[in-house]
């Protein structure tokens, strides 16, 4: 086995100033005999976690595709398998590695048979020693600073049948151009920044994405005219922290200036993920205003409802100024939707503390929330904490929590009974073949009857039924 990887120590990289990366802007490229690499081979991907992980996936099935290998459902019939990962929960770590390890009988039917982990698991050491260690089925592993390399990593793993693992910090490098293959042609994700700058005490995600550090404005906006030009109605800007786009390239109001170019491009709806609660500015809020395609839903993370637990994150705000954002986005744009992510159990949280969060969900009313219990990630400020929470303890915080999210997500929808909803149709239901299925401006997921050939289309939908977090209806 090659040992010769380096990790960025997460010491080292939480004491980093910004101004210390200086972002090199590269083009993807790839020779002739790359491409011929995947003749006559399929390949299996497999992509957990948030929304940028599953744009990284598109990135690498669009790299696979260009070498010539050709995409598979099935595990058995896969020559390369690739496990995209998160490693925001330990949970979520369990299931790759146990999925890996079910597989293991593939490898041992065909050793020629290579498989690959990478996201944010490969950026973690334990993680990767722990694969080295218990996992020599994994031939590849490589880093979320890494994916563009995937051609030539892939073809050294190939050739010299030894495994390989390239976990280089390069958060510096912004690499353009890499082919991609969506998952869908109606909508499509779009990278405006990578990496966060916030280090919140319970968060992996600086540590395995790396700083802040925003694309070019010029290669978004190309990106986004692709997308319009392939049939795409809708664009979802990502980031961790979109409102901070633009900051390290010494613009003064970079998000605001992004979302109004997207706009204008006339791309029919924007959407973007995800807001800080500490930098949403109210130049932002007049662009949702003055640009009707830019969707009146947004999701705002506030993960407590408590002044000290949030001071313990770190998070840089309080309940206080979380409601007065809130407060005055719904004033100035009454028809918005909010969904947000929530933690219980987070060490030292006492009963009190958590019965302010319960008391914040119950002010604001969320259509929807991301609700998790507390998961120690090694390496972070929060899983060195005294005052663990009892599992149990934070299994009944969740589920409580989880009865009030349901209850104002179910009450929030009844305003959309016999309404009529404009609806993204993105094809068949998964669930039900026999009706549609998209999200309406509002980003409510909805099923529908209606005539053939609506697939990708914008379509009115009268709404007969409402659940809590889906409404049913019938196309117009």
């Amino acid at each position: 086995m090659n040992k010769d990887y380096q990790l960025p120590s997460q010491k080292d990289e939480a004491k980093r100033s910004r101004n210390e990366v200086e972002i090199e802007y590269g083009l993807f490229s790839m020779n002739d005999q790359l491409e011929e690499l995947g003749k006559n081979k399929k390949y299996y991907i497999r992509t957990y976690g948030c929304q940028a992980n599953v744009r990284d996936g598109e990135s690498i099935a669009g790299m696979m595709e260009v070498m010539g290998f050709t995409n598979t459902e099935d595990t058995a019939e896969a020559d390369v398998l690739i496990f995209n990962t998160c490693a925001v929960r330990r949970a979520a770590e369990e299931h790759v590695l146990g999925e890996i390890g079910m597989l293991k009988g593939l490898k041992n039917e065909n050793p020629d048979r290579i498989f690959c982990v990478c996201g944010c698991m490969a950026q973690e050491e334990s993680v990767v020693q722990e694969i080295l260690k218990s996992y020599p089925q994994v031939d590849l592993i490589f880093g979320t600073h890494n994916i563009y390399r995937l051609p030539d990593l892939l073809k050294e793993v190939m050739t010299t049948k030894k495994r390989k693992v390239e976990v280089l910090s390069e958060e510096g490098r912004i690499i353009e151009n890499l082919p991609v293959k969506r998952t869908q042609n109606v909508k499509g994700y779009v990278d405006i920044m990578y990496g966060c700058n916030k280090f919140c005490t319970y968060c992996i995600v600086p540590y395995t994405r790396g700083k802040e550090r925003s694309r070019r404005m010029s290669d978004i906006i190309r990106e986004v005219k692709q997308l319009i030009q392939n049939g795409g109605k809708e664009v979802i800007l990502l980031g961790q922290n979109v409102n901070a786009y633009g900051k390290d390239l010494g613009m003064d109001d970079g998000f605001t200036d992004l979302l109004i170019a997207v706009a204008e491009t006339g791309i029919e709806r924007i959407r973007f993920y995800s807001s800080s609660p500490r930098d949403y500015s109210e130049s932002t809020i007049q662009a949702m205003l003055d640009h009707p395609n830019i969707m009146p839903a947004l999701h705002l993370p506030v993960q407590s409802g408590s002044n000290e637990v949030l001071r313990r994150m770190a998070r840089g705000y309080t309940v206080e100024q979380y409601k007065e954002v809130f407060d005055r986005l719904k004033s100035k744009i009454p028809n918005i939707t909010f969904t947000t992510d929530l933690i219980v159990g987070f060490p030292q949280e006492t009963d009190e503390e958590f019965r302010d969060t319960i008391a914040l969900v119950d002010y604001c009313k969320f259509d929807g929330a991301f609700s998790f219990m507390y998961s120690p990630r090694e390496g972070t400020p929060a899983a060195r904490m005294d005052g663990q929470i009892d599992a149990a303890v934070k299994k009944e915080r969740l589920h409580e929590l989880n009865e009030h999210i349901n209850h104002w997500a179910k009450e929030n929808n009844q305003k959309y009974l016999h309404k009529t909803v404009k609806v993204l149709c993105e094809g068949r239901s998964k669930k039900n073949a026999a009706v549609y299925s998209g999200y309406s401006e509002e980003n409510k997921l909805v099923n529908f009857t209606g005539q053939e050939g609506l697939e990708n289309q914008i379509v009115e939908v009268e709404i007969t039924e409402v659940r809590s977090f889906s409404l049913n209806g019938k196309a117009l």
